[in-house]
C-alpha cells in the first residue's frame, strides 16, 4: 500500500528532510503528492486533489497548523492529520482535534513509519467501511477472521439462541446481533415469516401446506438454492401469499 500525502510547512529545508525520510518508508509505502508553506496553499491543494493524509507543522506564518486541522475536519472527505513540529506542548490539542499522530523534530524513521502504519490501518477501514456500504453485506466474525457475505447471496436469516444462520446457496455462516435489527436494515430485500425468520423476496418461490413438529399445520415457503421449507406464522401468513402471488 502506497499513501498519497502533502506536506505543510514553512521551512523547505524541513519539507526536503521528511520527504526524503518518507522515501525510505516501504511498510506502507508513502508518495507526497504536493508540498504546501501555509494552511492556506495547504487548504487550495486539498481543493484539487485527494490525499490519505497530512503531514503538518504547527508553527507557521498565519493560519497555524491547529488551525489547518480544524478546517480540514470541514472537508467531506478529511485526511488524517499528523503533526510534526518541534514543540512537544500542543500534543493535548493536537490529539483534541483528532490528530492521528505527534511526531517531534528532529523526526526518527522509526516514528514516522509507524505513524504511516496507523494511517494505513485506518485508510484501509475506511476503505472497508465504504465497500460494505456500496456491496451491502454480511461482516461475520469466523475463526479470527472477518467474512464478508454478500447481502446478493443469503437466501434466509434465522435467528436461534443468541445467534443468526446465515444460509446461502452453499453454506450457514453465524451471525451474532439481533433479526429485528437486520430487518430494519435490510427490509426492502427480506420478508419476516415467522418470529424468528427472515427470507430473501427473491428467493421465494412458492408457498404450501406443511406440518411443522413444533408449529403444527399450516403453510411453508420454498425458496430457490436450498431444499428444506420454512414454516411460516398465520401472523404473517397474508404478507407471503402476496409476495408469492407477486412472483
Amino acid at each position: 500500500m502506497t499513501l498519497r500525502v502533502l506536506l505543510v510547512d514553512d521551512e523547505s529545508l524541513a519539507r526536503s528532510r521528511l520527504k526524503t525520510l518518507l522515501g525510505d518508508c516501504t511498510q506502507p509505502g508513502a508518495q507526497v503528492l504536493g508540498e504546501a508553506a501555509n494552511a492556506v496553499q495547504a487548504i487550495d491543494f486539498l481543493q484539487r486533489h485527494e490525499v490519505d493524509a497530512v503531514l503538518a507543522d504547527i508553527h507557521m506564518p498565519g493560519a497555524d497548523g491547529l488551525m489547518l486541522a480544524q478546517a480540514l475536519r470541514r472537508l467531506p472527505h478529511p485526511p488524517a492529520v499528523v503533526f510534526v513540529t518541534a514543540y512537544a506542548e500542543h500534543a493535548v490539542q493536537a490529539f483534541e482535534l483528532e490528530a492521528l499522530d505527534y511526531l517531534t523534530k528532529p523526526v526518527r524513521f522509526e516514528r514516522l513509519q509507524a505513524a504511516l502504519q496507523k494511517i494505513a490501518r485506518v485508510t484501509r477501514q475506511a476503505q472497508d467501511t465504504a465497500t460494505d456500504v456500496v456491496e451491502d453485506v454480511l461482516v461475520i466474525q469466523e475463526r479470527g477472521r472477518a467474512e464478508r457475505v454478500p447481502l446478493a447471496q443469503v437466501l434466509y436469516l434465522k435467528a436461534e439462541l443468541k445467534y443468526i444462520t446465515v444460509r446461502t446457496a452453499s453454506r450457514s455462516y453465524l451471525l451474532e446481533g439481533a433479526l429485528s435489527e437486520l430487518e430494519a436494515r435490510y427490509g426492502s430485500r427480506f420478508i419476516r415469516i415467522h418470529r424468528n425468520a427472515l427470507v430473501a423476496r427473491r428467493a421465494v418461490r412458492a408457498l404450501e401446506k406443511h406440518h411443522d413438529p413444533e408449529e403444527g399445520e399450516g403453510w411453508a415457503v420454498r425458496l430457490d438454492g436450498v431444499a428444506e421449507a420454512l414454516f411460516v406464522s398465520r401472523r404473517q401468513l397474508a404478507a407471503v401469499r402476496a409476495l408469492v402471488s407477486a412472483v
